[in-house]
């Protein structure tokens, strides 16, 4: 079992082949931070990593004892105001109106396994042996309050994930105004910190800056994980790069408003902490009630952010998908959003469906537009009944003509929103969120539901299931498309008003768990008016997620990659859509779409009726490719090789290698031609170095050595000056490498 207690020293060495985590209870009773990284072997004691010091100006816990203050000792569990003046992990308000906690050690559990969360998304093991976990008691015996703290070590991954359950034993109110689910306290702060920031259409761009004194940190306010900030940060050292050094990575699985901050303190000690954003939350604790928070994944590697990625997509693919889909080969898609919009019937979804079939694509999803009497933005959201108009046969009756054509059916819902022109809001104003006597702000013509509302969840839970019971669906993609304001519910009293974010977001999983629980052979893929609710929490329920609303390949490189920092691509919903592009209205070749949407989920989104015979001989024979590569992409080892985030970007490059190195396949991308380029090398990761390759379209053969060390040697580009032989100049050019080992 890789957990260690030396019981003379009370020290905790959670440990696996790769890592080890240390703490200690001090003499305080309060847990003491001792080390975080590459595994070191196990000792009787490790006291010695536990340093006080007397120090100018210096606040002390024990009269007389000059050299114990919390403000210069590394904690595993910190609370604010008896000597330690760094942001804490948790604050609780009790009756009195004290702040003032005082947590101690009473006891632990180390078994193996990992157990569930209740109501919440978290990793999880198939076997018991795969994990080993630690429960940690510590209570504040004046307000009669434990918190547990679990811990759990993956055997064969580089991986900890944290949580606390905050439990009142005692017969007073308490209010938690704090409840984050994790904090490191690591031993200096020669960090840069990488972030996934950007907006709508342009999620998760790879951000990097230095830590200095003071407090960084990304949060997210609007109700959902965001477009702005994802929940992921790594620490890495200074010399770190995709392919070495050290690097040390957090990402939160929640969907909701979340805080990610690291504090560097007046000793250059870097804490790190992640939970439930404090602002505007505050959750009522009475007495016998209890509050688990969210989980945090921790993963080390000191193969540079490469490794640490690995580790996370081999986690999230094995361990937080779940269900039929998490090994299942994704079917290639295509949606008729971007090739109808609103302005579709019957026929015209079959004529798409009827094409889409002849070039060997899987399944057709019917997108917005379906139902009620939703001919634009402005009506019918919340009325989950097929629109006879467009649809006199029913969702069941398009439904089964095209799984008659022997393509598989899907349908686009957005189940948390409503119109104020809809059957539903007509019936039940009072259950969108708002504040009574104040204006209600619309998104997209939309207001979001209250699913902190047990009848608002089992009103849609009603309606969804109603359809998908009666017809033959096997895909739903679940969308949502604004943010919340005016935060507030009918139905809560005015002490749990600050709760609603929280329970909107427990509302959304209980409805993703009886949804996927009943339909088990559905895939559902998530969607946040794109990418705006990208997160592990999500994962949970919906193995894909629709990575942006932007399809434009040259934009995809970066959001892609940016992604893969902590997803893998069996999660990266990607689509080749029509020219001119229709968010940035971008002319690239169908080659250049369909080569950077191949390292994703594959599908297309546009009229393919309108296309012409090239373009759909093109089309066919990318399907085919797909189809005989997905195994490869979906399950292969994703190596980042050339990045759009460093010096000019204008070449991004990427591969997927097969667990057994037998076979790769590596992307390459120009963004803009370049004058009198000269000659261009890739270099190619993650090979067997001792086997030899045979690349698909070149002569001769080549060792994995060779292609990790010299490169592999690119075809020569237009210099601007001899006529090129080639088509393949100008903007937006992009080559495949398939390499397979010569037997």
């Amino acid at each position: 079992m890789p957990i260690h207690f030396n019981e003379e020293t009370k020290e905790f060495h959670l440990q696996n082949n790769g890592l080890s985590y240390i703490f200690t209870v001090m003499k305080n009773n309060q847990l003491g931070h001792l080390y975080y990284g590459k595994r070191i072997r196990h000792r009787d004691s490790f006291q010695h990593l536990l340093r006080t010091q007397p120090r100018a100006a210096m606040s002390c816990v024990y009269e007389g004892d000059l050299t114990f203050s919390l403000d210069i000792i590394k904690q595993e569990y910190p609370s604010y105001g008896t000597t330690d003046y760094r942001e804490p992990a948790f604050q609780i308000t009790q009756q009195n109106g004290s702040r003032i906690t005082h947590f101690e050690y009473v006891s632990h559990e180390i078994y193996s396994g990992k157990p569930k969360l209740d109501g919440l998304p978290a990793t999880y093991t198939e076997e018991e042996s795969e994990a080993s976990t630690i429960e940690v008691v510590l209570e504040d015996k004046l307000i009669e309050t434990a918190v547990k703290l679990y811990y759990t070590v993956y055997e064969n991954r580089n991986v900890i994930t944290r949580s606390a359950r905050f439990i009142n034993k005692g017969s007073q109110k308490l209010e938690l105004n704090r409840a984050l689910s994790s904090s490191v306290d690591l031993f200096d702060a020669d960090f840069e910190m990488v972030q996934l920031s950007g907006s709508w259409s342009r999620e998760r761009h790879v951000k990097t800056r230095a830590l200095a004194p003071g407090i960084q940190s990304i949060s997210s306010t609007r109700g959902t994980s965001s477009s702005q900030q994802n929940p992921f940060i790594a620490l890495k050292r200074p010399g770190t790069d995709e392919h070495q050094g050290e690097v040390y990575g957090f990402n939160f699985v929640y969907s909701g408003n979340f805080l990610a901050q690291v504090e560097v303190d007046h000793y250059d000690v870097a804490r790190v902490t992640m939970g439930i954003n404090p602002f505007d939350f505050r959750w009522l604790l009475e007495p016998g009630e209890d509050f688990q928070t969210p989980e945090v994944v921790m993963v080390y590697s000191e193969d540079g952010l490469n490794g640490m990625s690995q580790t996370y997509h081999d986690l999230y693919s094995q361990r937080l998908v779940r269900g039929k889909w998490k090994n299942s080969e994704r079917p290639v898609l295509i949606n008729n959003w971007e090739a109808t919009y609103f302005n579709f019937n019957e026929e015209k979804l079959l004529s798409i469906a009827k094409e889409s079939k002849d070039l060997g694509i899987e399944l057709f999803v019917l997108d917005d537009g379906w139902f009620g009497k939703r001919d634009d933005d402005t009506s019918s959201l919340g009325d989950w009944f097929t629109d006879k108009e467009k649809l006199p046969n029913g969702i069941e009756g398009i439904a089964e003509k095209v799984t008659d054509l022997g393509l598989s059916f899907g349908l686009w819902f957005e189940p948390e929103m409503v119109n104020k022109n809809s059957e539903l809001y007509k019936a039940h104003p009072e259950w969108i969120i708002q504040v009574d006597g104040r204006k209600a702000s619309h998104g997209r013509n939309q207001y979001v539901l209250d699913f902190s509302r047990k009848d608002v969840v089992d009103n849609l839970y009603g309606q969804m299931s109603d359809v998908l019971r009666k017809a033959p669906i096997s895909y739903v993609k679940w969308d949502m498309n604004r943010y919340m304001t005016e935060i507030g519910s009918a139905s809560l009293p005015s002490e749990r008003q600050s709760e609603l974010a929280h329970r909107y977001i427990l509302g959304v999983y209980d409805l993703y768990e009886r949804l996927t629980s009943e339909f088990p052979d559905v895939l559902f893929e998530s969607c946040a008016s794109g990418g705006c609710r990208f997160d592990p929490g999500m994962l949970y329920y919906a193995p894909q997620t629709w990575t942006s609303d932007d399809t434009d390949a040259v934009e995809r490189l970066k959001i892609q990659y940016g992604t893969t920092m902590a997803y893998p691509l069996s999660t990266l919903g990607a689509h080749v859509s029509d020219v001119p592009n229709h968010q940035v209205h971008r002319y690239t070749s169908l080659s250049m779409r369909g080569n950077v949407s191949f390292f994703g989920m594959f599908g297309y989104e546009l009229d393919i009726t309108a296309m012409s015979e090239q373009e759909k001989e093109e089309v066919k024979q990318q399907v085919s490719f797909y189809k005989k590569h997905r195994q490869l992409i979906q399950n292969g080892v994703f190596h980042r090789l050339l990045s759009p985030f460093e010096g000019l970007g204008n070449r991004v490059a990427w591969m997927a290698v097969s667990r057994d190195k037998k076979e790769a396949l590596a992307g390459y991308y120009k963004v803009l031609a370049e004058p009198n380029p000269g000659f261009k090398r890739l270099i190619l990761k993650g090979l067997d170095e001792n086997l030899e390759y045979k690349i698909e379209g070149m002569e001769g053969t080549y060792f994995g050595d060779e292609l990790m060390s010299a490169g592999l040697m690119l075809e020569n580009e237009y210099s601007g000056s001899v006529p090129p032989e080639s088509d393949r100049i100008g903007d937006f050019q992009s080559s495949l490498y398939k390499l397979t080992a010569v037997e």
